[in-house]
């Protein structure tokens, strides 16, 4: 073998080892690559990488979408926009066999529309969602596992920091990364809504029917309850309106965001020194924390190109079958598998430097391939035995909701989950209509 595909190789295994040892992932990437160059060439050229490329890195424009769409969903959190959402849906599904859990998803939809993050979802979801739901007789597993699923979907709606990092890590367009989400995100929801329904209809007690609120709500109730919500969905909205149109670009659309968040909470009174700093602070370090992943990421990129394994990983997939289905296999087993150890920011930087250049030879459409990547990612937040969602979930719920309980319950969201894949697969204009009629 090759000494410079040996040096990749043990770089890569290396990597690995010490992200499952729980080293910081920017951490880890930065040290096998300097490491490793420094081994493969010698250490003036590592330290000339290491001098250049945080600079040229942090200087794309693009990237600065990342901190703004954070600023926008903090400031709706600390200002209470997000407040009621679960409420109003509660409400107006009260009546629909599992409505509680539905409205659980659907409430998470639209949090995780502002948040981007599928953890932060979880987290404000399971403390409104789950003990609601354990009060009026839900099935723990099913009450659980909900909020953990439907959690996940902050990786895929848009905005989504996830698909932001991959639009500017694959040198596409964040704008159409974001419209490819729209619909796929609508479709995972749906598949959610119907197996709930449809599960809770053939056996009631998983909905505690016995139980079931028999609350009559009227119109000026529902009248009210909506006043308290409709400015989160609305300036969701106005931002993929914008994006669709042309009016800003997705950088521009963060700060537009952020700056109408905080009229809208002027308006509604919510709004405080106290919050705005609490956001910005909140933004600034998960945004430092990304960055520093991203850099590694650089890093670990250089070095695996300068040590070919790229090509040889590409080599050796396409040994077995050129065909797109292969491609896309080998990509959903190595991502289900990373998924049970690693945490979605890690695994879509540690693999997009080798995957990338398959997609590419494979002909794979890069928006279809960023949806796909970012559903695994999804998965992988509720798969064990990491499962990072369930652990929120777990971290919240009563003493009486063990972990199996939670992990049982995933795995219908799973099943679901793996109907959606197929039906991206064989139905790809699910992910490319939107952004092949976009301004």
């Amino acid at each position: 073998m090759d000494p410079q595909l040996v040096i990749g190789v043990t770089g890569v295994v290396v990597a690995i080892g010490l992200i499952f040892l729980r080293v910081p992932i920017g951490v880890s990437l930065a040290l096998v690559s300097i490491v490793g160059i420094s081994i493969a060439t010698d250490f003036t050229i590592a330290l000339s990488i290491i001098s250049s490329t945080p600079f040229n890195f942090v200087g794309q424009w693009e990237l600065s979408a990342a901190p703004m769409f954070l600023l926008m969903g903090y400031l709706c959190s600390e200002t209470k926009l997000t407040n009621g959402i679960f409420r109003f849906l509660q409400m107006l599904l009260h009546r629909l066999p599992g409505g509680l859990a539905v409205s659980s998803v659907l409430a998470c939809a639209i949090f995780s529309s502002a948040s981007g993050s599928s953890v932060a979802t979880a987290g404000a979801m399971s403390k409104i969602a789950v003990p609601e739901m354990l009060k009026r007789g839900y099935n723990p597993s099913l009450a659980s596992s909900t909020v953990a699923a439907a959690g996940t979907l902050g990786s895929l709606i848009p905005p989504s920091v996830l698909l932001i990092l991959y639009g500017v890590y694959a040198n596409t367009s964040i704008g159409q990364l974001f419209m490819a989400g729209v619909l796929p995100g609508l479709l995972t929801v749906v598949l959610y809504f119907s197996m709930i329904v449809i599960r809770c209809k053939l056996n009631p007690e998983l909905y505690g029917y016995s139980k079931q609120s028999k609350e009559h709500y009227t119109a000026a109730q529902l009248f009210a309850a909506f006043k308290q919500v409709w400015a989160l969905p609305t300036l969701v909205v106005f931002i993929m309106v914008g994006i669709f149109y042309g009016w800003f670009s997705p950088t521009e659309a963060g700060a537009v965001g952020a700056v109408v968040a905080i009229v809208i909470a002027a308006a509604r009174r919510t709004l405080s020194i106290k919050a705005v700093l609490s956001a910005i602070a909140e933004a600034t370090y998960s945004t430092a924390n990304i960055f520093l992943i991203m850099l590694g990421s650089i890093f670990f990129t250089k070095f695996l190109a300068l040590t070919r394994v790229p090509d040889a990983f590409t080599s050796f997939i396409l040994s077995f079958s050129d065909e797109r289905w292969w491609v896309v296999l080998s990509v959903i087993i190595i991502y289900l598998i990373l998924g049970m150890f690693i945490d979605s920011i890690g695994i879509l930087l540690l693999t997009l430097p080798i995957l990338l250049p398959l997609a590419d030879v494979a002909d794979i459409n890069l928006i279809w391939f960023g949806i796909l990547l970012t559903k695994m990612l999804e998965i992988g937040l509720i798969t064990p035995p990491v499962g990072l969602n369930v652990y929120v979930i777990k971290a919240t719920a009563p003493p009486t909701v063990t972990l199996e309980m939670i992990f049982k319950g995933v795995g219908w969201f799973v099943l679901c989950d793996l109907v959606f894949l197929i039906l991206i697969y064989f139905f790809p204009e699910i992910v490319t209509y939107l952004p092949t009629i976009m301004r």
